[in-house]
């Protein structure tokens, strides 16, 4: 009988020999077809999953990888790969899936657990987790494998935590320390494992520790998410700093009242406020108080608060390039209107376009939500679907104000969204969420002269800069009139009392100097606006990189053209791209430029990939 395995890379194995399965698109398909394994995948679904720019021979390439599947397969024993009118079905035992029997020791584990019998229950269980070889589908991507793979390694995760449960129950506690300090370096957001290994230290004769496991989870929290441990964590800390008789971490816990949960914390990444009408608490992270401009864009924003209070949710989608200051605009004015939905006020980083992180997939994005909502972590569900419904429902008949920050594309922000009430939905992003249906579209340009220089002699100070206006006109131009560009070269300015403004002024008129004058210990410009061009194809990358290095100060799609080499209509398509990313501006109908920083940037990548 063949065996496959999903429980880490797809490994098809028949007698424990390994199945060599050739080509990525062969290894994708294989993997689609065993998500739905005893199911019929349409053509159109396949197609779709497998090229994200489908080519006119996708079909044909479909079939072809059939046929190549269908090489190894005959030996497969009661596998069989079957055309249907529509589409293929993988006829497969269930049990020739390491996922079914991952999923029926884990129902059998439940069940011996729930009878009494703990010692099989463990037996069972870590059976069950002995199955896994790293994460589900490793290595192949493509949408429906992705979700299929979070919800498997969920699904994991949980097991684990159950297994050092019942560890614990059992009697366990010194020999459970080092795997627990390993699984929470591994998934440090985890409550229940660290409140696994707090009990293990404190029944170890360890108390000191267990309370220092605490504090490096509050920290933890408060660092990336904004939040503090959950009850069940926080009573646990307090029940070991009292020396009190510990509850074992199985035990049933006490519903949490209604808005009882994840504490925010001030600054923080993903906070949230619940409060009655006439208190107006505020939770969401700290906006610079020398904000500076954007006015009109400010009362559009405040209009809409005042317009609609009933039926569908309001949702803004505010883009710009890197920097621009879409996360400070709408934090001030979400300050602004804390007041007006005082159910709650949520703010997420989604990392979209993090130079350090990943970006949150919308099933982290949704575990964070609610938990600051006031679900407990025992209480979210795995998948997608019901967390997303779940986060609808905790929104429901609120008035509440969400800030999706830092937003990748549609597809991360859509599962995040309230359906019904009164609650009002800022998004920022670098790219024009054109797709996001319902949302009022308000691009962040840079800063006009005056508002450029004001920010500028907010942070050096009016005293320091003294009347010489025109260096400073200078400075803010060379910084192309980006606010976190002018923010990082008025602060370092500041920070140097020996300087002048001429000095900045000649620092910044040299492109190397430029490039370093925007590096500080807490801020890296270009590594920001790099993180713009991630996730272009090469093809574009290289198609911008191109076009930086030309002279000229602005192109048009000829113009592109004979610089690249390129069709115009591909230039023109490379173009569109670009402006939705808005790594380029549009200054005409028919003429296009850079950023002078973006074309930095690109530069510097250019002479990288050279």
């Amino acid at each position: 009988m063949v065996e496959f395995l999903v429980l880490g890379s797809l490994e098809p194995r028949e007698s424990g020999e390994l199945i060599r399965v050739r080509g990525m698109r062969q290894q994708r398909l294989l993997a689609l077809l065993l998500v739905n394994a005893n199911r019929v995948v349409p053509m159109g679904v396949l197609v779709d999953e497998l090229w994200e720019n489908p080519p006119s021979s996708a079909r044909q390439q479909v079939h072809n990888a059939v046929r190549d599947l269908r090489r190894i397969l005959p030996a497969a024993g009661d596998s069989v790969l079957i055309t249907v009118d529509v589409g293929y079905r993988l006829a497969v035992p269930e049990d020739a899936i390491d996922t079914y029997r991952f999923t029926s020791g884990v129902r059998a584990a439940k069940a011996a657990e729930k009878n009494g019998r703990l010692a099989e229950a463990i037996q069972l269980l870590q059976s069950a987790v002995d199955l896994w070889r790293g994460d589900a589908f490793a290595g192949i991507q493509c949408p429906a494998v992705t979700g299929a793979a979070v919800r498997l390694n969920e699904q994991r995760l949980t097991a684990i935590e159950d297994l050092m449960a019942w560890r614990l129950k059992a009697g366990e506690s010194s020999s459970l320390v080092g795997e627990l300090q390993e699984l929470i370096a591994e998934y440090p957001l985890r409550d229940s494992l660290r409140g696994s290994l707090m009990l293990a230290l404190y029944r170890s004769g360890r108390q000191a520790d267990a309370l220092a496991v605490y504090d490096e989870a509050r920290r933890h929290l408060a660092d990336e998410l904004g939040l503090e441990p959950g009850p069940h964590l926080r009573s646990l800390h307090m029940a070991i700093l009292a020396d009190a008789p510990v509850v074992q971490e199985n035990a049933p816990k006490p519903s949490p009242e209604p808005g009882d949960g994840p504490v925010p914390a001030t600054g923080a990444s993903v906070v949230s406020a619940a409060s009655s009408p006439g208190n107006h608490r505020n939770y969401l992270p700290h906006c610079p108080t020398d904000f500076t401009g954007r006015v009109t864009e400010t009362r559009f924003l405040l209009s809409l608060a005042e317009r609609g209070q009933g039926g569908a949710p309001q949702m803004v989608a505010i883009d710009g390039m890197g920097g621009v200051g879409k996360t400070t605009l709408a934090l001030h004015t979400a300050h602004s209107l804390a007041p007006h939905y005082p159910d709650g006020q949520y703010f997420i980083s989604l990392h979209g376009f993090s130079a350090t992180r990943s970006p949150l997939t919308p099933e982290q994005a949704l575990g964070t939500l609610l938990q600051a909502s006031g679900v407990g972590p025992d209480a979210i569900p795995g998948s997608l679907e019901e967390r997303s419904a779940l986060w609808r429902s905790q929104l429901a008949g609120q008035r509440c104000l969400v800030i999706l920050d830092d937003a990748a594309d549609t597809a991360q922000v859509g599962p995040l969204l309230p359906g019904t009430g009164s609650s009002m939905v800022l998004v920022t992003s670098r790219r024009k969420l054109t797709a996001l249906d319902g949302a009022l579209s308000l691009f962040l340009d840079v800063f006009p002269q005056e508002d450029a220089m004001a920010l500028f002699s907010r942070i050096v100070g009016e005293q320091r800069l003294g009347l010489d206006r025109a260096q400073v006109a200078k400075a803010v131009e060379l910084c192309g009139h980006l606010p976190l560009a002018i923010r990082i070269a008025a602060t370092r300015l500041r920070d140097r009392p020996a300087c002048t403004v001429a000095d900045l002024v000649e620092r910044l008129s040299s492109t190397s100097q430029r490039v370093r004058c925007f590096q500080t210990a807490e801020r890296d410009l270009m590594s920001m606006l790099r993180a713009s061009y991630r996730d272009l194809h090469p093809a574009l990358r290289r198609f911008s990189q191109l076009i930086s290095l030309h002279p000229s100060s602005s192109f048009d799609i000829d113009h592109a053209a004979a610089v690249t080499g390129l069709p115009a209509d591909d230039v023109d398509c490379y173009v569109d791209v670009l402006i939705e990313n808005n790594l380029i501006r549009q200054e005409a109908p028919a003429r296009y430029s850079f950023h002078n920083l973006v074309r930095d940037c690109t530069r510097e990548l250019a002479v990288e990939a050279a």
